[in-house]
């Protein structure tokens, strides 16, 4: 293995740590309800993605262990392994910041739905842009009677 290619593996390793941390603060950000933060995680995780995505990174793993020296391929496998086991607990990472953001809009959607429902049963008073109570829609069904 060359310097190139030692240097290659390290610069992957960071990469999926530093994934893992913009995983981490992603999550955070979502907890603090920070969405201009989040935002701009985005594009750092997207930069990281496509590094960790591309075609050149597939071709070097497969030269790297694949190296007629048994003893620098199982190196470089258990330097992927190690890669592999990060990327492996991104991927758990994301997957815990995607229920996060579903059970986010769940919520969000039961509330406008209960708001907006026209069910005479409803007891949630709605205010209108003045601060003032609405009446309700089962009154203004029977004064129009």
């Amino acid at each position: 293995m060359t310097n190139t290619d030692a240097e290659y593996l390290t610069q992957t390793r960071h990469k999926a740590q530093v994934l893992k941390q913009v995983l981490e603060k992603e999550f955070q950000a979502l907890k603090d309800q920070d969405l201009t933060h989040f935002d701009k995680l985005q594009q750092q995780k997207l930069e990281v993605l496509s590094f960790l995505a591309s075609e050149d990174l597939l071709e070097r793993v497969k030269i790297y262990t694949q190296d007629s020296d048994k003893k620098a391929a199982m190196e470089n496998l258990a330097a992927w392994d190690e890669i592999m086991l990060l990327i492996a607990e991104c991927k758990d990472m994301h997957s815990r910041n995607e229920v996060f953001i579903s059970r986010k809009l769940e919520t969000i959607r039961g509330a406008l739905q209960t708001i907006q429902s026209p069910d005479p049963m409803n007891t949630v008073e709605v205010y209108d842009r003045l601060g003032k109570i609405r009446p309700s829609r089962s009154r203004q069904t029977m004064g129009d009677a």
